[in-house]
């Protein structure tokens, strides 16, 4: 069993056709999505990371979401790894995910706590003892502003002595938890949200799973080489261009504005399913001005080069 979840894995946005047949209209587009997927891998990236928050997983019926993993394994080829979303309300229903993930060819999976109900320490424990179960590595994610579960550093030294439990996603923007983690346990920690990459592979983060490099991978690559090389200045010269629209990856819009910044460099991102809605005009604006910043000051970097 390979331990290795590190390296740029990529949450994966989804992308729909038009359907009146489909939930909400919309189809899952799943030639659109393989293609993706091997831009992606084609572009530098370690992996993909299928039905994450920004694959919109719980807008999916069971035989989409199914099919998603498959199509990512499928497009990967073995040229990277497949860490695909297992998140649910109960254990039982997480470890159907992941028994799933492990027939169709995914390298890992990523789990959240419990997703409706704010469990309690010994509650998140079972959670993930259960999925272990279904015997492939695992990179837990802490995010208790979507969970209500907070994946507090000691909490996070219990559940590490899972032996298939190798990484955690730290999405909580508390830069200091690193260390903490580090001194309680051995665990890979990830970085989770793209607006504290810099920040936490300085102190020593050994992966990043990331949303906007479904807008930028080659850069977010060459990113990660540079902080994972230690050479600091050059990789916050790259990051300055980029941490405006990166923030877009910490707020309730996320899906949107990555899909919407996709569009706006000429790939497909579309629309989202229910619940998610039309970004405003001003949230639209923002995306636009922040992402073409990010384009024309890459150009700019590059014709220097």
């Amino acid at each position: 069993m390979t331990t290795d979840l590190r390296g740029v894995v990529v949450a994966t946005a989804l992308p729909y056709k038009e359907d009146p047949s489909a939930p909400a209209g919309l189809a899952v587009d799943f030639d659109k999505y393989a293609e993706h997927c091997d831009w992606l891998i084609s572009n530098g990236c370690h992996g993909v990371g299928p039905n994450g928050s920004l694959g919109e997983y719980s807008s999916l019926t069971d035989e989409e979401r199914r099919r998603v993993v498959q199509v990512a394994v499928e497009a990967v080829a073995g040229r990277g790894k497949v860490i695909a979303g297992v998140h649910g309300p109960g254990w039982h229903q997480a470890k159907k995910w992941a028994e799933l993930a492990g027939e169709d060819g995914a390298d890992g999976v990523l789990a959240l706590p419990p997703t409706m109900y704010r469990a309690s320490h010994t509650q998140v424990v079972e959670h993930y003892t259960r999925i272990a179960d279904a015997g492939l590595p695992m990179m837990i994610y802490n995010n208790p502003f979507d969970t209500k579960v907070d994946l507090v550093p000691d909490l996070i030294a219990e559940i590490a002595q899972i032996p298939q439990v190798v990484a955690v996603k730290e999405f909580t923007g508390d830069v200091r938890r690193l260390f903490e983690i580090r001194e309680k346990c051995d665990i890979d920690v990830i970085a989770g949200a793209d607006d504290v990459l810099f920040e936490l592979m300085v102190d020593g983060a050994v992966g990043w799973f990331a949303g906007f490099p479904n807008v930028f991978p080659a850069e977010s690559r060459r990113l990660y080489d540079l902080m994972l090389d230690g050479q600091v200045a050059e990789a916050r010269a790259l990051y300055q261009h980029l941490v405006a629209v990166f923030r877009w990856d910490s707020r309730t819009e996320f899906v949107q504005a990555i899909k919407l910044s996709m569009d706006l460099i000429g790939r497909y991102g579309g629309p989202c399913r229910p619940p998610r809605g039309p970004l405003t005009p001003e949230h639209r604006a923002q995306v636009e001005a922040e992402t073409k910043r990010a384009v024309s000051a890459l150009e700019a970097a590059k014709n220097q080069a």
